[in-house]
């Protein structure tokens, strides 16, 4: 039977992840089809940031996209993430390079232990599905960031086609299991198994639709959607009403 987030999918996502760091890269371009860094060069192009400025990476995993925003931006990059095994593992990435502008932060996405309006630009990767409320969520993310500052998304989706979505549904049950049980065996497996079924309850309950109203309702306009690779990926993006600072 395919494991479900259950009451407290904040501890599930630990638990899910606690073991999977050293090779968290390499499960993310399988679960991309190979496509993980160009979507995540699609969403640090939405980063409106100076090098003078600070951005705000939620469940930034081994630091792969705030390493992107760093390069690409020069600005100041806080990452936060559940897992303290994640975070060691993005330690270590961060000293192999001397990367000293990125810090990391353990925290919850729903609590962030910063003040309001202290971000120009705030990213999330693969983050709603594992909250209990992806609309409170939202607001916390919001909540951070500035006025005129930017908010951008990277998620798994579910192709529209119906061609591509039975080679998606083929893909996810059947070749991801597999190949994550030959890359790493058992945990790898029970992640894999895992994340399809996980992938397409998360669109029955909260269509990208009412994400983008969510998003709305919490302060961001001219938000905008992008699907990428054949629909396995979708961009999401925005900047915060009011006035920006100066």
């Amino acid at each position: 039977m395919a494991r479900t987030l259950g009451p407290t999918p904040n501890r599930f996502a630990a638990d899910l992840f606690d073991g999977l760091p050293n090779r968290y890269d390499r499960l993310g371009w399988l679960l991309s089809f190979g496509q993980d860094r160009r979507w995540r060069h699609a969403i640090v192009e939405k980063v409106n940031a100076t090098s003078a400025g600070r951005v705000l990476d939620v469940a930034t995993g081994t630091a792969g996209v705030a390493l992107a925003i760093r390069k690409a931006t020069g600005a100041e990059v806080i990452g936060i993430d559940l897992t303290a095994a994640m975070l060691d593992q993005a330690r270590a990435k961060l000293e192999r390079r001397d990367e000293r502008g990125v810090h990391l932060v353990q925290g919850r996405a729903e609590s962030l232990p910063f003040a309001d309006e202290t971000f120009d630009s705030v990213t999330f990767t693969y983050l709603l599905r594992y909250v209990a409320d992806p609309s409170a969520t939202i607001d916390e993310l919001v909540r951070v960031l500035r006025p005129g500052g930017s908010m951008s998304s990277l998620e798994f989706a579910v192709p529209k086609p119906l061609f591509w979505r039975l080679m998606w549904w083929c893909y996810t049950r059947w070749v991801l299991p597999l190949a994550g049980w030959v890359t790493g065996g058992r945990e790898w497996y029970d992640v894999g198994r895992f994340l399809g079924p996980n992938i397409s309850g998360h669109y029955r309950r909260h269509p990208v639709a009412q994400t983008v109203e969510a998003w709305r309702a919490a302060g961001m306009k001219d938000v905008e959607v992008r699907a990428m690779s054949l629909g396995g990926g979708l961009i999401m993006w925005g900047t915060k009403s009011g006035d920006a600072r100066t």
